[in-house]
């Protein structure tokens, strides 16, 4: 596609594979700013490059939001957890607001995220910091004590967070004293939230001029294995009051432009719990699914949300109508190995054969033993679905659990 030169020139900040492709085929000039490693293969190519290492200190993002505005880019777009406040301290110079990056702090730390959430009028669970192992007992037994356990009861758990880490990074259940003494001194301080029983989802929204131009719901089956999109009719009921959820965190957190993943417990009782949100693009490809389902790029979708030429009649040409608009239903499952020994790859037969089965992105395992997980860990790939029924995707992801895909 040709570059159009009454749009916007974006920065992407961070190295995302499917994120380049998707900008390098869309209208807007733009520019990729990475760690030096990204160098050669940005030459090879023909990438726009701008190299820059995100470990420095963030002193240091006056002097790239500088570079950037001598460049002539309008705005920077963070694709990961870890280029968020970047990302605000840019786009706070290249837009003249100083007010985005204490936004974007707001966004890379969950205990003040929490706190602007309630002040907004949004519910939450209980929260607390944690500075070291006695803070996580006390909360574990105040907690315990407030739900009346009577002695011997097991404990209700409770959700052990790293601050600015990305969604299952970083997040232990603690249900016993035991379970405190495991945790390494350097993964304090930390979020400590009670448990919230319910249906856990997530949202993706894409947001322009204050209003939510595209919502999708992901549904998940289980937390850290498996997501489907769009949502099942049962989830998808809850439509107009996850909206409305979703415009108080507009308010609460001043967004005017950009994507937002947030995600939320829909207890029995029908009362929606805010988890927490991130701006920038989900784990799990979920923006992969999106478009195996709807057919539009949501990484284009996110340019489209920051670029500040772009205008009404471009994103209204751009998004479908959700739910509606989708072909089918698609979803992914993460795989761990099973086995603490392992020699081989092999996708079960039940999998391979499957209508819904699509393809895998595993790879051979490179060593016989698998590590132990901590916390949740890292997936080792992903196996991907489709089909015209979202329960009997919904049942196919949760039976993956049980198989073993490296014997």
């Amino acid at each position: 596609m040709s570059i159009d030169p009454n749009k916007g020139y974006v920065a992407l900040l961070g190295w995302s594979l499917n994120a380049i492709d998707a900008i390098d085929r869309f209208d807007r000039k733009y520019i990729v700013v990475a760690p030096p490693w990204a160098e050669d293969y940005c030459k090879q190519n023909d990438i726009p490059y701008m190299s820059w290492d995100f470990d420095r200190l963030n002193e240091r993002s006056h002097e790239l939001a500088h570079r950037l505005k001598d460049e002539g880019v309008d705005v920077a777009i963070p694709l990961f957890e870890e280029t968020v406040e970047w990302a605000g301290a840019i786009n706070s110079v290249l837009m003249d607001n100083p007010r985005l990056l204490g936004q974007s702090m707001l966004f890379r730390d969950k205990s003040l995220m929490k706190r602007r959430a309630q002040l907004g009028g949004i519910r939450v669970g209980v929260f607390e910091e944690a500075h070291d192992r006695g803070d996580v007992i006390r909360f574990l037994k105040r907690v315990n004590q407030t739900l009346l356990k009577l002695e011997g009861d097991p404990n209700d758990p409770i959700h052990f967070k790293a601050f600015d880490k990305s969604g299952t990074a970083g997040h232990r259940v603690i249900r016993t004293p035991e379970d405190v003494d495991n945790i390494p001194d350097e993964e304090f301080p930390a979020l400590l939230e009670s448990h919230l029983d319910g249906w856990e989802f997530a949202v993706e929204a894409w947001i322009k001029d204050r209003k939510i131009q595209f919502l999708n719901i992901s549904e998940y089956v289980t937390l850290g294995y498996s997501v489907f999109v769009p949502a099942t009719p049962e989830l998808e009921s809850w439509r107009a009051r996850i909206t409305e959820e979703v415009e108080k965190l507009i308010e609460a957190f001043d967004i005017d432009f950009g994507f937002i993943h947030p995600e939320y417990f829909l207890t029995n009782d029908g009362k929606l719990y805010f988890g927490e949100v991130a701006y920038r693009p989900p784990g799990f490809n979920a923006l992969e699914l999106i478009e195996r389902a709807y057919g539009f790029n949501g990484y284009q979708g996110i340019a489209l949300m920051f670029d500040p030429k772009t205008k009404q009649e471009e994103v209204d040409a751009f998004f479908p109508e959700a739910v509606k608009d989708a072909k089918g239903h698609a979803g992914c499952f993460g795989v761990y190995p099973r086995r603490r020994v392992i020699s081989r790859l092999e996708i079960p037969e039940e999998t391979q054969n499957h209508p819904y089965f699509e393809f895998h992105e595993l790879a051979s395992p490179a060593e016989q033993k698998v590590t132990k997980r901590t916390a949740f860990g890292t997936h080792w790939g992903l196996a991907y679905f489709f089909g015209e029924n979202p329960h009997r995707l919904r049942d196919l992801l949760k039976a993956q659990e049980d198989l073993d895909f490296y014997v």
